[in-house]
């Protein structure tokens, strides 16, 4: 066989399963319970302004 049909044929069949399960373990790691705090701080950081310190680092009253 040569080495483009023995590769092509790899491409066609286990490599394309291999690139499915990393797109279905991507979605999952995603939509993982855990990850929306994540998420939600990843989301906000135009948001944030260096001249005033993080809800969660401001001094007690």
């Amino acid at each position: 066989m040569e080495t483009y049909s023995f590769l092509r044929e790899f491409a066609d069949s286990w490599m394309l399963l291999l690139l499915f399960g990393v797109f279905v373990g991507m979605v999952f790691w995603v939509f993982r319970p855990g990850s929306r705090k994540v998420h939600q701080d990843t989301a906000n950081i135009p948001f944030r302004h260096e001249d005033r310190p993080a809800p969660d680092q401001e001094a007690p009253k």
